[in-house]
């Protein structure tokens, strides 16, 4: 036989015949393995939400119950009052109005104080951190690691560094020929530069972190461009980084005003909520009413409220950061 004799095939056929006969054992191999059913991807889940309806439904809904009851488990019997103990918290006369408005005001304080320090010196400390320089990992390791202290560690420290008497801190101001006798946790407004201090020291690093982080996302061909067009170190910050950063900015200042909002080991052992009550936060207010009063439906009423207040302010950052950002991208 020779070449002209044998019958010609066109590729595409060829490979659609190839593929036909191959159908059946595909069809057998596939009607082999079983195809998972809807129920599957809930079947992972299935150990998350567990967890997550036991530490966080259950619990959401068991303080909500409180709420509404007069509850003080030493008590045989917690009797319905319905929204009272959230009227009290407005009601005028109430024994608890002032007591938790005050401490929402000592709440705020701290907060304003403590983040605009914890968004921007951690900005800094990240752009000199992603240079390139000799030491650099031990420094990024230096800074971050007060970080991994735990809040009772980064207090007793701290209490011991600012005692007015046995202090090192006065002791050495001493020395220099400065007040030696400065109340740094007994009196305004010093005991709030003392908590201040020691809550941008021990949370620094990690807002650093999360800001260097961000800065190695950046492309660089965005900084070849633009200093090919002549743009300043100044120009490349404000036109370059400060855009690129915006997702990571916003993921900062939301996680630290939830932080600074919640604060608590550092009032509670380092100043007890003095002088008087000049530095009980909320959380403080909350725990004394529940745990010390055995008020536990107050208690649950107040920690509510307060999770709206920073539903608030979390719902006015977002629209202050997006909402300007999409008015700039329309116009």
């Amino acid at each position: 036989m020779t070449t002209a004799d044998v019958p010609l095939v066109e590729p595409g056929r060829a490979a659609a015949g190839g593929a036909r006969r191959a159908a059946p054992g595909v069809a057998r191999l596939r009607r082999g393995v079983a195809r998972p059913g809807w129920w599957a991807p809930y079947l992972f889940l299935a150990p998350y939400l567990a967890l997550f309806c036991l530490f966080v439904v259950v619990p959401i809904a068991l303080g909500v119950w409180l709420s509404l009851h007069d509850w003080d488990p030493f008590l045989p019997t917690n009797p319905w009052v319905g929204l009272d103990n959230y009227a009290d918290l407005f009601r005028s006369g109430s024994p608890i109005r002032g007591n938790f408005w005050r401490a929402v005001r000592a709440t705020a304080l701290f907060t304003a104080l403590s983040v605009p320090v914890l968004v921007t010196l951690p900005l800094l400390l990240a752009l000199a951190l992603n240079q390139r320089f000799p030491g650099r990992s031990f420094f990024r390791a230096m800074f971050f690691a007060p970080y991994v202290l735990g809040v009772a560690v980064v207090a007793l420290l701290w209490r011991l560094l600012l005692d007015p008497h046995i202090g090192v801190i006065n002791h050495l101001l001493g020395k220099v020929g400065l007040p030696s006798d400065t109340g740094w946790t007994t009196a305004v407004p010093w005991v709030w530069v003392s908590l201040v201090g020691m809550t941008v020291w021990w949370t620094l690093g990690y807002n650093a972190v999360i800001y260097l982080a961000g800065l190695q996302s950046i492309h660089r061909e965005l900084y070849d461009a633009a200093r090919i067009d002549g743009a300043t170190r100044w120009q490349q910050l404000r036109h370059v980084t400060l855009p690129g950063l915006r997702p990571v900015f916003v993921f900062v200042v939301t996680t630290t005003v939830l932080a600074s909002a919640n604060m608590f080991g550092q009032a509670y052992l380092v100043t007890g909520g003095g002088p008087g009550s000049e530095t009980r936060t909320t959380i403080m207010y909350i725990a004394e009413e529940g745990f010390r009063n055995f008020r536990l439906g107050s208690a649950a009423a107040m920690s509510y409220v307060q999770a709206f207040l920073l539903a608030l302010v979390n719902l006015g950052m977002f629209f202050l950061f997006f909402g300007r950002r999409r008015g700039e991208e329309i116009r």
